[in-house]
């Protein structure tokens, strides 16, 4: 089963603005120009380039591959959903028809959750989304500088009705019913640099770009050659990853972290991208314990296989839509 999002009817107001948020039902968003980059993959090593492109109402989030020959472009094209995940291994990525795919994806996706980016055509050509700095601000910052334009249509979101819980050995992953939408992790390594850490992020106003966009993919050192020789983290530096060395005690990055519980920021940031394969907003509260893509893809799976478990539903002011970025200064 595959959620799709769509209007009742062709909405009236045909010149809303950011102002209509302020209504009974915010409205959908998308950017107002397009908006590109370029970067290195993190598994892949590659250099690839993405722009980001404003998008019509109920069109959901999309990739297209630009650099494949016209024998694949039936499959070029790939939907952000939950049901086209292929692999989970360091990443989330997305397999469409003909063997194309779009790898780490969960940074960009976890920048238009934050943002509340509905509808957005993504053109990359390449396999995987640029890592930029390894966390999502350098895409809030895409998605700051395109703006953001309010749409003709309502917003909808995927509203929890009952738990749904997966779970593999010592990791768990769940969704339960609540007010608009929040995520809690757990995490626990055998690394005095880490070691236990957790935090609960309620997703309203400002609180995605402050206190969870900035913070870094990480790995350990001794995992760098075995990664490698499997095909990944070909591209990872210590320009987008935070490091722990060998005897798991220290950050190699000069820097330091950018936040002291800068680990489990991340895996926040990573379940909000994950979690936004579901096709829109989710109102409800995610708990996660130790688990990472894999888990909250088969929990996406098995939510939706529960038609109890869920309905779509609009959004309103109540469901605490993300704030309106910030204008830059000139100059």
């Amino acid at each position: 089963m595959i959620v799709t999002f769509m209007a009742d009817g062709v909405a009236s107001a045909q010149n809303w603005s950011l102002g209509a948020m302020e209504s009974a039902v915010p409205p959908q968003r998308t950017l107002k120009s397009a908006i590109g980059c370029t970067g290195i993959g993190l598994h892949t090593g590659a250099k690839v380039s993405m722009v980001l492109h404003p998008a019509a109402p109920d069109s959901g989030i999309r990739f297209r591959r630009t650099d494949l020959g016209a024998g694949s472009a039936a499959g070029a094209t790939i939907p952000a959903l939950w049901s086209q995940v292929g692999d989970t291994r360091m990443n989330t990525s997305l397999a469409g028809e003909n063997g194309v795919v779009v790898g780490t994806v969960e940074h960009l996706m976890s920048a238009l959750a934050g943002c509340g980016i509905d509808n957005c055509l993504i053109e990359i050509n390449g396999a995987e989304v640029p890592v930029m700095d390894g966390s999502a601000a350098p895409f809030v910052f895409l998605v700051e500088c395109a703006g953001i334009q309010a749409q003709p249509a309502p917003r909808r979101a995927v509203r929890i009705l009952k738990p749904v819980t997966v779970r593999d050995g010592d990791r768990m992953a769940s969704l339960e019913p609540a007010d608009g939408f929040s995520v809690r992790f757990e995490i626990d390594f055998d690394s005095s640099a880490i070691a236990r850490q957790e935090r609960q992020t309620v997703m309203e106003g400002r609180a995605f770009k402050i206190d969870i966009a900035r913070a870094r993919t990480f790995g350990f050192e001794q995992e760098v050659s075995a990664l490698r020789a499997a095909g990944l983290a070909r591209g990872g530096s210590l320009d987008n990853a935070v490091v722990i060395d060998s005897t798991g005690q220290r950050v190699l990055n000069d820097e330091g972290l950018r936040y002291a519980d800068e680990f489990v920021r991340h895996k926040i940031l990573d379940a909000i991208g994950d979690l936004y394969l579901a096709g829109g907003p989710i109102l409800g509260r995610f708990h996660g314990v130790r688990s990472g893509h894999a888990l909250t893809n088969r929990l996406l799976r098995a939510l939706f296989a529960d038609a109890d478990a869920w309905t779509i539903v609009p959004m309103t002011e109540a469901d605490a839509a993300p704030a309106r970025p910030q204008r830059r200064a000139a100059g």
